[in-house]
Order: C-alpha cells, then sequence, then structure tokens
C-alpha cells in the first residue's frame, strides 16, 4: 500500500523551517549583542561603570557576567546538542535582565532610550517562547521504567 506521506521527513516543533532559522538567527545575533554588553562590564573599571548608571559598579559587573552567561546559554546548548532546555531558560533571564534595563532607563534618563534594551527584551522573549513551545511539543523518548528510577 502506497501513501503519499515522507517517512524521512522529521516533523519540526518551531512552527516551521523560517521560524527555525529566524529563531536562530536572533539567537546569533543576541549572543553577540550580550557577549559585548557583557563583556565591557566585566573589563571596564568600577568607577568607569558607576559613572555611567545609577547602579553600583558591583551591581553592573555583576549584570555584565549574567549577560556574557546567558549569551553562551543561547547558543552553545543548540550548538553541541548538549541540554537543549537551557537555551529557553538563558534567554527568560536575559528578557529579565532587559525589563530591569528598562525600568531603569525609564526612572533615569530620557524615554526614548528605553527603546532598545524594550527591543532587546522582545527578542529574547522571542526565543525563549519558541524555545519553550518546541519543548512542550517535542514527543518524550524516555521510556515509562527510566522516568521512575
Amino acid at each position: 500500500m502506497h501513501t503519499n506521506k515522507d517517512t524521512n521527513t522529521k516533523p519540526n516543533y518551531n512552527g516551521g523551517r523560517k521560524v527555525g532559522v529566524a529563531v536562530w538567527v536572533a539567537q546569533a545575533v543576541l549572543a553577540v549583542v550580550f557577549l559585548f554588553a557583557g563583556g565591557m562590564k566585566v573589563i571596564m573599571p568600577l568607577a568607569a561603570l558607576a559613572q555611567q548608571s545609577p547602579l553600583p559598579g558591583l551591581f553592573l559587573r555583576f549584570i555584565g557576567i549574567c549577560e556574557m552567561a546567558g549569551a553562551l546559554g543561547l547558543v552553545l546548548p543548540g550548538l553541541f546538542r548538549i541540554r537543549r532546555e537551557l537555551t529557553p531558560l538563558a534567554a527568560a533571564a536575559l528578557t529579565v535582565i532587559m525589563v530591569g534595563a528598562v525600568v531603569v532607563t525609564l526612572a533615569t534618563g530620557p524615554t526614548a532610550a528605553a527603546a532598545i534594551p524594550f527591543v532587546v527584551g522582545l527578542l529574547t522573549s522571542f526565543v525563549s517562547h519558541r524555545h519553550w513551545r518546541a519543548a512542550r511539543n517535542a514527543p518524550s523518548y524516555a521510556s515509562p521504567d527510566l522516568a521512575a528510577a
């Protein structure tokens, strides 16, 4: 009996090939942005950090380390195909950082300056949402016996 279904294709749980490519492009761009921004916060002297923001320099250094870790979490699990559930977690954590950046920018600076962290936050939430959606829709390959162990 012949069917029209192609049995060699795997289901795409990201919503289509174009969306999957868009997610990877967003992840790569975000990784570069956060590696640069976080790296600058890590290597700049604390006095220079304190001059640029009302926040303490050590806190900004901590945020920089978090941004760099998040950048790595956006791309490394997918590249190495290990612990892929960390990618949406990294994107969600970076979204929280961007929400804080928007709030601080609105409280201390011009409203228009909050547009950049707002857009970056939208991108991180897009990546997080797409990966969690893909993980939720993917079939589970663990046997019931292994899950109980």
